[in-house]
């Protein structure tokens, strides 16, 4: 039975140039795994604590050299000659040795890389692809489902915190019509973006990049970055409601002030009946297929009122739900979504994501299994997608590496599933 020999971290930067904490764990049989963890600019205040340094002398007090600190010097000597095929034995160690409900001690950042290695790690000695292993973590003695890729929904445009300022909308989507093939799915979201450029050039808007890789213009209003895209889709001769759907991620805690929304499609600030209201009536004027944090995190009455309001559409939880048990069990009872965000950083282990998952597939909600807008080039999120079995991917848009390496990853094991089909 292979060991854990040992456990190292270091520091590095993700996509945004920030510091994160990346993992190594290994093996007395030489094999190695090697885990980096992403990090949020939008943070729900339910989530799991992301240590900083905040030493405002070294990386503007963004450091992680404290949480690199508790990998190495409390946390690894307490995993040597351990069995990295206990995933759940170990997170619980890890949860242990950290004490707080919300792991502010040893900080998310630090527990997740590990425990992401220790699941890396395990795949490696079991001769298993990382999505593989995972399909056995969540299914355990059930029957598994077939494994599939998720759908991708792809972000092209970037606003609220990861644009330039200027929309209060986060981002906005193209969701692929199920049916088609991933490397199809893939190939029209990267048309339909490339499109979306040219629109943005024709239209005299600015065209840079957001923190996601969407273009971050400066557009008058959030229906205007919507029609941008419809506008691209049909350059793109790809067909609105047959092809393609919308979708968005509002993230409406950061423009929601004393009990109102204030947007720049609205004169006035909204209270949450008339935001529902606008939610309806854009449902009417554009196929939105999806809509992610569309209330105030605490808006537990507006939520559950919205999803009778918009039946038909998927409304996901991000920062009302954080991928949190608690959370997630109170929006179960009060019919508040339908749709799980799944993050593992906002929770901290494999295990608990895990298990929070379980809890939404029980209950008959959707899965969205999500990157975070600082990213690495990590692609372990696209196997754990496909290993759960989500309903949706959320990487990102189809352009910088970071965002690549998952889409690419997603590639890869549509191959490997096409293999395993043919041969079996």
């Amino acid at each position: 039975m292979a060991k854990i020999k040992a456990v190292e971290a270091r520091e590095i930067l993700d996509s945004r140039g920030n510091p994160t904490v990346e993992t190594k764990v290994i093996l007395d049989t030489r094999h190695e795994a090697v885990a980096s963890v992403p990090a949020g600019e939008s943070l729900g205040k339910y989530e799991a604590v992301e240590l900083r340094d905040g030493d405002q002398d070294r990386y503007s007090g963004m450091g992680v050299l404290k949480a690199v600190e508790n990998v190495n010097r409390i946390i690894a000597p307490q995993l040597v000659g351990k069995d990295p095929d206990s995933q759940k034995k170990l997170d619980d160690l890890l949860i242990k040795l950290d004490g707080t409900e919300n792991k502010s001690k040893l900080g998310a950042n630090a527990i997740l890389s590990v425990s992401q290695g220790i699941c890396e790690a395990a795949a490696l000695i079991k001769g298993l692809p990382i999505y593989r292993h995972v399909s056995e973590l969540f299914f355990e003695k059930e029957k598994k489902d077939p494994l599939k890729i998720p759908l991708p929904t792809f972000n092209l445009i970037n606003g609220g915190r990861h644009g330039a300022g200027n929309l209060e909308f986060q981002e906005f989507h193209i969701v692929p019509a199920p049916g088609k093939e991933y490397r199809q799915v893939l190939e029209m979201a990267e048309e339909v973006y490339q499109t979306v450029e040219k629109v943005l050039i024709r239209h005299g808007a600015i065209h840079s990049v957001g923190d996601e890789g969407g273009f971050a213009p400066n557009l008058f209003t959030n229906l205007d970055a919507l029609e941008v895209i419809v506008e691209a889709i049909n350059e793109s001769c790809h067909v609105i409601e047959k092809d393609i759907y919308l979708g968005l991620d509002v993230a409406a805690s950061h423009f929601y002030k004393e009990g109102r929304y204030k947007i720049r499609d609205r004169t006035l600030a909204m209270d949450t009946n008339e935001l529902i209201e606008y939610y309806h009536d854009l449902v009417k004027q554009y196929p939105l297929a999806l809509i992610e944090d569309p209330l105030h995190e605490d808006d537990w009455g507006g939520w559950s009122k919205l999803v009778g309001v918009l039946p038909d559409t998927v409304v996901v939880g991000d920062d009302l739900l954080a991928t949190n048990k608690s959370r997630v069990e109170k929006a179960i009872s009060e019919k508040a979504c339908n749709a799980l965000l799944a993050k593992p950083n906002q929770i901290g282990t494999i295990s608990e994501t895990i298990e929070v998952i379980r809890m939404v597939r029980k209950a008959g909600l959707k899965v969205v299994v999500s990157h975070r807008s600082g990213e690495t080039n990590d692609d372990f999120i696209a196997d754990f997608a496909v290993g759960v079995g989500a309903d949706y991917t959320k990487f990102g848009a189809p352009a910088r590496g970071e965002r690549v390496a998952k889409y690419n990853r997603l590639s890869a094991i549509e191959e490997e599933l096409r293999k395993t089909n043919v041969s079996s």
